[in-house]
């Protein structure tokens, strides 16, 4: 399992206005796992990007890093 950070608009008809872009970070084994875990939630989705290496330890030492359950 790897783990992807989504960024997201929280209503599917919402345009997307980068101050109000949020994001999630999921496990899953693609890009395409991920979007269908997300699917019920009726996201509009931005942008999936994979963690890893450097990426994923700078993000695991934020305070506000909690992987999604989906």
């Amino acid at each position: 399992m790897s783990i992807f950070k989504v960024f997201f608009q929280e209503s599917a008809t919402e345009v997307p206005v980068r101050e109000w872009t949020r994001s999630v970070y999921v496990e899953g084994e693609t890009e395409a796992d991920v979007r269908k875990k997300l699917a019920s939630r009726q996201y509009n989705i931005e942008f999936v990007t994979l963690l890893s290496g450097a990426h994923l330890d700078y993000e695991q030492n934020q305070e506000d890093f909690k992987t999604e359950s989906v």
